[in-house]
């Protein structure tokens, strides 16, 4: 029988032109799979065959893990310290054997066994194909649509299928049999049978990869797309940035009479580009990323990462787009939170915000509104500018002598520490089931006590908004946050 194995081997090796290894793995398998049927439970089992003979021993195993994790799978893991009465110098994460008595061929059944071969060869004439074909480095997946598989088109080039998730079309857009089709390679996923990369004609990269076959001035390196936002089959937004000032970058992508941004655009089912020009103040980035819609002035608050943008009446519409595309693209493409705004919107939530600072100074420092009036002029916001700026800056003020500068900022030091303290205190409270929150940072539990919020329950029962309004942090984030907080509750484990 051993000969006959070997014989077969060999056969299906030269037949299938794959190495002698993946076939004797392949059988390796069935007599494991086989073997593994014999017992009760999750058994993990290993079949050794030899190359030469086709002599084989087969082996029960166990993963050593550590003693602190537990017994996940009883049937197929170890300890570490009951591993090490067996085998003294095992590490965690390492197997132990124990040879069984070995299966006869003969009792798997020729059809078991020869499913499961011409499987692990089926496998390895995928895989080869993928390399060969991802070796090639393209980014952009041409093919042609082959069928539909629950409701994700699967795209054939050569012998290789890619799949187009629904989440991933453009759009209204119809793809029938046959169709050809051009899609960003975004992940290969060897767990999916048949379709293994996954592919993608709404994700920015693909806008950015089309440019760069159509504009070969990115590719030689004298431009740079810097980020892109889309709705996809509707509208986009890129940066450009010249490496080059003979280059002009907005009107190099647009192409002569509009070519290069035109083929990009048919390409998207007529998807409208807005070409913006980067820059390093963020700011003025800003104002390009919001044409057409111009821009009366901008406040920029570095710790929330937002800017406030001012526009007049007439492009106030204009500025915040159909349903908010224009200033949600905008935020996506510059990376701020962005907040459109009139004048009028403006003045008042100045006149908040200098109404906050104006009783934080009066109940802090214990000063009249006329002290804290001139503070907030001269431009102090906060208390630590008013302990800790250089004294020469505040000591420039008109209306302070040194005696009056020094003890403000005596008292400014004194407010912290006391706010210090009580932070501290609060952060105590915090329970220790909402400290060990995964994502959870000091810096974050500490904003959380603040807003006395101390359990893992007070966390789960914010709205995103009320914790972003907390935090500071991007909504995204604040949600996954509350999801994490809330899994207990499901879980039934508080």
């Amino acid at each position: 029988m051993n000969r006959e194995m070997l014989m077969l081997v060999e056969a299906i090796s030269r037949e299938k032109n794959v190495e002698r290894d993946v076939v004797f793995g392949a059988v390796e398998l069935a007599l494991a799979q086989a073997t593994k049927k014999l017992y009760q439970g999750e058994v993990d089992i290993r079949v050794a065959m030899n190359r030469d003979t086709g002599d084989y021993e087969t082996f029960r195993r166990w993963l050593v893990v550590p003693d602190s994790a537990g017994l996940q799978n009883p049937d197929a893991e170890e300890l570490l310290m009951d591993a090490r009465e067996r085998v003294s110098d095992v590490e965690e994460g390492e197997y132990i054997e124990e040879g069984i008595e070995s299966l006869p061929i003969g009792r798997i059944g020729a059809m078991a066994a020869k499913q499961v071969i011409l499987q692990k060869i089926r496998d390895a004439e995928r895989e080869m194909l993928l390399n060969d074909f991802m070796s090639r480095g393209d980014k952009i997946f041409v093919g042609t649509v082959k069928r539909m598989d629950k409701g994700d088109i699967i795209v054939e080039s050569g012998r290789v299928e890619g799949r187009l998730r629904r989440g991933e079309m453009i759009p209204k857009e119809n793809l029938r049999n046959g169709d050809r089709v051009r899609a960003m390679i975004m992940d290969v996923d060897l767990t999916l049978r048949g379709a293994p990369i996954i592919l993608s004609r709404s994700a920015p990269e693909f806008m950015i990869e089309l440019f760069r076959q159509e504009v070969p001035e990115i590719e030689q390196g004298l431009l740079e797309i810097k980020s892109c936002a889309r709705d996809a089959g509707s509208r986009a937004k890129i940066a450009v940035l010249s490496h080059d000032k003979r280059v002009d970058p907005i009107g190099t992508c647009v192409g002569v009479r509009g070519t290069r941004v035109n083929a990009v655009t048919n390409e998207l089912a007529g998807e409208r580009v807005d070409i913006v020009l980067w820059s390093e103040d963020p700011a003025q980035f800003v104002i390009g990323a919001l044409a057409p819609a111009n821009v009366s002035s901008i406040v920029v608050d570095e710790e929330k990462h937002a800017m406030d943008v001012v526009v007049d009446e007439e492009n106030l519409a204009i500025a915040i787009g159909r349903g908010g595309q224009n200033v949600r693209l905008a935020s996506d493409l510059t990376g701020w939170k962005i907040n459109i705004m009139d004048a009028a919107e403006s003045a008042q939530k100045q006149a908040n915000e200098t109404e906050s600072i104006r009783a934080l100074f009066m109940e802090k420092l214990d000063v009249d509104q006329e002290v804290a009036d001139i503070l907030i002029d001269e431009g102090f916001t906060s208390l630590e500018e008013v302990a800790y700026v250089p004294i020469q800056e505040m000591l420039e003020i008109d209306s302070f002598d040194e005696d009056t500068v020094n003890e403000l900022r005596a008292r400014a030091k004194d407010a912290l520490l006391t706010m210090e303290i009580a932070r501290e205190e609060s952060v105590e409270e915090v329970s220790q089931n909402l400290r060990d929150l995964e994502g959870l940072t000091p810096a974050l539990i500490a904003k959380l006590a603040e807003s006395g919020v101390h359990t893992r329950d007070d966390l789960a029962d914010l709205a995103i908004d009320e914790l972003v309004e907390i935090t500071g942090q991007p909504e995204d984030e604040a949600k996954a946050l509350i999801i994490k907080a809330r899994e207990h509750w499901f879980a039934g484990q508080a």
